[in-house]
């Protein structure tokens, strides 16, 4: 407990605290500049990611069974 105590007064006076203040309020700050996409264009990139990993994970698959076949007939 007395450790603590040390700990936070160290950083009290060292202005930990008070920069940390500033990094959530400038952070905040910063989302309100964010540009939010819209319902449409979050569902389309929703689209093209799922349909991205669906074409990567068939790929993977493919790849994987045909060097598993090949592997069969080597050993």
């Amino acid at each position: 407990m007395v450790t603590a105590l040390v700990v936070f007064a160290l950083l009290w006076r060292q202005g930990a605290f008070l920069r940390l203040s500033g990094y959530f309020h400038e952070t905040k700050d910063e989302l309100w500049k964010c540009t939010w996409p819209t319902w449409d264009e979050l569902m389309g990139s929703t689209v093209v990611v799922m349909v991205s990993v669906g074409f990567l994970g068939g790929y993977t698959m493919g790849v994987d069974y045909v060097v598993t076949v090949v592997m069969h007939y080597i050993v």
